[in-house]
């Protein structure tokens, strides 16, 4: 397995088609099965680091399984409930009510009244009405017509504060969910979420000092940055340096949908205690939660869809996974319904980050993995695929044992 894993990733390092990448697997017995980075961590000229197990990168939407974990401790805190209306914690969510179309005369949105509570359950869920702006046509016209660009702001209000695409609870769509919610968190623990999870989710799993979301701004991480590399306008290689690259446009407040930073053996650490429900995290009830999926049949056939409309939803949503496997949405990710076979078992659960980046926890089996990588365009199919199959290698090396 090691060797066929390992090939895969130096033949994707010498044509130029990922510049570095750190990967670590391991058992529901905490056994690691395969750990190896590849690489460099900068493609910057004059610089010659190799991309190395404790390199400290962006794992973007890889971020909201820490939040949503952060949410359910702060559930069982009793500082948060996941059925209430959250406007009591967040007054300015959903204020601009439902965007129904746009008045292109009157260069004017046209907006409804949303009635419906919006609660953490639908934010966690992605069935709140929240969608990302800049893959929203009706959202991007609502931003320019008000002299913004889609994705701006330094805060989470100012980014996230937009026209529902949906009333709550009756579609799905991708969006900043995780961002309100690691909001919520901050309110209802009188403190940052860096502060949060370090003190929760870092410290208790020993990695403290291998996570952040101002890495920037840390002596003991800012020299262990990866930079980030791109292939060019054709999506071809060999990648190269992209300067100035920030996940966040500029953005001072901590992200809980997309902004922490941490190294592959800090995430793999975090994913390992998350496979085995260890109790430093959560009670095994909060487990439970965590990985039920949420989503009713008309939502669930809204998530389904909404993957296979358009080749690029199907790349940043669709995780590798044929549609002939069905899909739904659990708080800590994507799940598929039905094994693939050679890959996974039914009621896997996986997600990646806008890097190219990837986890998986796939319970019946008792493994899970993650691949830290740092290469756009996001989500770049080949750099998934080679994910693909250590995922497959993982899972054929451990299947013939159970």
């Amino acid at each position: 397995m090691t060797q066929n894993i390992d090939k895969v990733y130096e033949d994707a390092i010498a044509t130029g088609l990922l510049p570095g990448v750190s990967l670590f697997a391991g058992d529901k017995d905490g056994n690691i099965i395969y750990s190896k980075s590849f690489g460099k961590a900068s493609l910057k000229e004059g610089t010659d680091r190799p991309f190395t197990e404790s390199t400290i990168a962006s794992v973007a939407s890889m971020s909201k399984l820490m939040t949503s974990v952060a949410v359910l401790q702060c559930v069982e805190d009793g500082t948060l409930d996941l059925d209430a209306d959250i406007k009591s914690v967040l007054p300015g969510i959903g204020k601009y009510g439902v965007i129904t179309g746009f008045d292109d005369a009157k260069n004017s949105a046209i907006l409804a009244e949303n009635t419906v509570p919006i609660t953490l359950r639908l934010l966690l869920s992605h069935t709140s009405g929240h969608e990302y702006d800049q893959v929203n046509p009706l959202l991007v016209k609502w931003r320019l017509s008000r002299g913004e660009q889609p994705w701006s702001g330094l805060t989470v209000e100012e980014k996230s504060t937009l026209p529902l695409v949906f009333p709550p609870g009756t579609n799905w769509a991708y969006g900043g969910g995780h961002d309100w919610a690691g909001r919520a968190v901050e309110v209802a623990a009188k403190s940052s979420l860096e502060e949060f999870m370090r003190a929760r989710i870092w410290r208790p799993l020993g990695i403290e000092n291998e996570a952040s979301f101002f890495p920037k701004t840390r002596e003991d991480l800012k020299d262990r940055l990866a930079d980030m590399s791109t292939l060019n306008e054709k999506n071809e290689p060999p990648a190269v340096h992209l300067p100035d690259f920030d996940v966040l446009g500029g953005a001072t407040a901590c992200f809980g949908g997309a902004s922490v930073h941490t190294s592959a053996r800090a995430y793999y650490t975090f994913l390992s205690a998350v496979l085995r429900r260890d109790p430093k995290l959560l009670k095994p009830a909060s487990y439970e939660e965590l990985f039920r999926p949420q989503l009713d049949e008309r939502c669930e056939q809204a998530l389904n869809d909404l993957i296979y409309s358009h080749p690029l939803r199907e790349q940043y949503l669709g995780m590798q996974i044929p549609a002939s496997v069905r899909k739904t949405w659990s708080f800590a990710g994507l799940v598929a319904k039905e094994g693939q076979e050679g890959r996974f078992a039914a009621g896997t659960t996986l997600w990646g980050g806008y890097p190219s980046c990837e986890w998986f926890i796939d319970g019946e089996t008792g493994i899970c993995g993650v691949a830290v990588c740092q290469i756009l365009p996001p989500m770049q199919p080949d750099v998934m695929a080679l994910h693909e199959k250590f995922q497959r290698a993982v899972f054929s090396q451990v299947k013939p044992r159970i």
